[in-house]
């Protein structure tokens, strides 16, 4: 399965999309929570951040600490 990412800045704890990254990456459909959120930073070159992971039930926000930014994570159908 395929997932895309998009990486941004956020302005008051909401995305704000002054500047934006995007990636894309595949796992399989039985992936975990944590291995598209490794593999997300992965694509984007993020492995050295952690973060507070959310899952939303149509996407995964995981956003770094000590940063202003977020990362969303959906998989393409």
């Amino acid at each position: 399965m395929q997932y895309n990412v998009e990486y941004t800045d956020t302005f008051g704890g909401e995305a704000n999309y002054s500047w934006v990254r995007r990636a894309t990456f595949e796992a399989p459909d039985t992936a975990s929570q944590l291995m598209l959120v490794r593999r997300a930073k992965k694509a984007l070159g993020l492995t050295n951040l952690n973060g507070e992971t959310t899952y939303h039930g149509d996407f995964i926000e995981f956003r770094p600490y000590k940063t202003c930014s977020v990362v969303f994570i959906t998989w393409d159908m």
